[in-house]
C-alpha cells in the first residue's frame, strides 16, 4: 500500500496536488477538511462543534479527528492506498497515525510537504475565499490559521525527518512542475 501524507500551510495546494496523485497512482483521498465540511454541511453535533472552531481558526481535538479518521480509513474499499490531505497536523496525530496504519499492517510512505511563501498564501486563500464563499478563507482567519500552523504543524517536519519520510516539494511556481517534483519524491520511494 502506498500510503501519502500531504503537508503544507494552508493555501499550499495540498487539494489540488492529492488530486493529481490520487488519478496518477489510484489511491483514496481522505481530506479531513472535506470530512468536516460535509458534517458541518449535514448539521450534526460534530459538524456543530467543528464549525464553531474552524470559525475562530482553531484545530479540532486530537480525540475527535483521529476518530473520524479511523471510520473513514475503515469505510474505504479498494485502491492502492490513501493520501491523507490535512491530517496528522500535530505530532500526537502522527504518532496516532503511524499506529492506526501499524494495526492494519501498512505504514506511511512518504510525506509530502508543499513549501510555499506566506505571502503567496495569503494571496491565494483570499481569491479561494471569493471565488468560494468559503467563511473561513477572509484576511483575519488566515492570518490565525497561519500562526496555528507555524505553531503546531510545522514541527512535523522534523517528526517525519526523524522517520524517514520526508520529502520537501517546492510548491511555489508552475503546477506541472510541482507535481513533477511530487511524482519523483512518490516513485524514489516505491
Amino acid at each position: 500500500m502506498l500510503n501519502i501524507v500531504i503537508f503544507g500551510a494552508p493555501g499550499s495546494g495540498k487539494g489540488t496536488q492529492s488530486a493529481r496523485i490520487v488519478e496518477k497512482y489510484g489511491l483514496n483521498h481522505i481530506s479531513t477538511g472535506d470530512v468536516l465540511r460535509a458534517e458541518i454541511a449535514a448539521g450534526t453535533e460534530l459538524g456543530k462543534t467543528a464549525k464553531a472552531l474552524i470559525d475562530n481558526g482553531q484545530l479540532i481535538p486530537d480525540e475527535l479527528m483521529i476518530g473520524i479518521l479511523a471510520a473513514k480509513l475503515d469505510s474505504l474499499a479498494g485502491g492502492n492506498g490513501v493520501i491523507f490531505d490535512g491530517f496528522p497536523r500535530t505530532i500526537a496525530q502522527a504518532e496516532e497515525l503511524k499506529k492506526m496504519l501499524v494495526a492494519r499492517g501498512q505504514d506511511v510512505t512518504a510525506m509530502l510537504e508543499l513549501d510555499v511563501p506566506e505571502d503567496e498564501l495569503m494571496d491565494r486563500l483570499l481569491k479561494r475565499g471569493q471565488a468560494s464563499g468559503r467563511a473561513d478563507d477572509n484576511e483575519e482567519t488566515i492570518k490565525k490559521r497561519l500562526v496555528v500552523y507555524a505553531e503546531q504543524t510545522a514541527p512535523l517536519k522534523d517528526w517525519y525527518k526523524n522517520e524517514g519520510k520526508h520529502c520537501y516539494i517546492n510548491g511555489f511556481g508552475e503546477l506541472d512542475r510541482i507535481f513533477e517534483d511530487i511524482v519523483a519524491a512518490i516513485d524514489s520511494r516505491l
